[in-house]
């Protein structure tokens, strides 16, 4: 290994993210990952789980960011509007991620056991906006409704953000939201 350099995580992420690209998720080995960013296989192991996590690592922050925007709103918002507003932070978050989002979402297409584990962090965010506005004093079904409808507006954002260069995510986002709120009126 040679000298010591900064940001151990990221250069793991990037290392990673090619090999899968390159190889394939199934094909590519810690050993690799570590070897690709200078680093030990130890090294990895004090950042990541295992491989999948370098994927999904940022799973809890997000969720923590969704929960906290639901828990700032203010009280004269309806359910959705207060979970458009915490998926519109979220975004916010996210604008200056675009291309790595783009090959995270290449890895986790390309493989099933990954799309699964995507759908299931999908989930736990839904659970943890729906019991956000349940804190809020909002009742079942709405924020259970309110919570799915978000993280489905979120999804189709996403998709549509990493798919086009020109848009930005809060405004793909705001957009969803209106389309919705059409779908629903009936419009």
């Amino acid at each position: 290994m040679g000298r010591w350099e900064p940001n151990a995580r990221g250069r793991l992420e990037r290392a990673a993210l090619d090999l899968y690209l390159e190889r394939g998720f199934e094909q590519t080995t810690v050993a690799e990952i570590a070897g690709r960013a200078g680093l030990t296989e130890r090294t990895f192991f004090r950042y990541f789980a295992d491989k999948r996590e370098v994927l999904f690592w940022g799973s809890a922050a997000l969720q923590e960011h969704l929960v906290d925007a639901v828990a700032g709103a203010p009280d004269c918002l309806a359910p959705i509007d207060v979970i458009a507003g915490a998926v519109e932070v979220a975004g916010e978050r996210m604008q200056e991620r675009r291309e790595g989002a783009r090959r995270r979402q290449a890895v986790i297409v390309a493989n099933a056991e990954l799309r699964e584990r995507e759908l299931i962090k999908l989930a736990n965010l839904s659970a943890a906006l729906a019991g956000a506005l349940r804190e809020r004093g909002v009742d079942d079904p709405a924020a259970s409704l309110a919570a799915e409808a978000g993280i489905a507006v979120f999804k189709i954002a996403f998709q549509r953000w990493i798919d086009d260069d020109d848009r930005d995510l809060t405004s793909l986002i705001r957009e969803s939201f209106g389309d919705l709120k059409a779908v629903t009126a009936g419009t």
